[in-house]
């Protein structure tokens, strides 16, 4: 797809991806997954914060469920989705906007 609007949907898709994928390595590397998480689910907004997190990706993967027509492609993107967050939302806009050749098609996949 062509045009300005996909030109910049990439770029901020990209740095997106990127950061994600940097900082996933950086606090994998530095941090303690559970002894820090015990302490954010320790609190009320560490609690909000996940919820909120969550609620989100279950509204993006609506999208990803809407496009996608094969059952196993909607399944991985679910796991994917919600092991990586705003990572996999990054990459599958990448996805959909390097396979797509017109902007309904982007949005709506095959029900363009």
């Amino acid at each position: 797809m062509r045009g300005s609007l996909m030109k910049n949907v990439r770029l901020f898709a990209w740095i997106g991806a990127v950061v994600m994928a940097a900082m996933i390595v950086f606090s994998l590397l530095t941090g303690d997954f559970a002894a820090e998480g015990s302490i954010l689910m320790g609190m009320v907004w560490g609690q909000m914060s996940l919820v909120d997190l969550y609620v989100g990706f279950l509204l993006f993967y609506l999208w990803i469920w809407y496009r996608e027509k094969s059952p196993i492609a909607k399944f991985v993107w679910f796991i994917v989705l919600m092991t990586t967050g705003s990572l996999a939302t990054a990459l599958y806009i990448l996805y959909v906007s390097y396979q797509s050749k017109t902007k309904e098609e982007f949005f709506f996949g095959k029900n363009a």
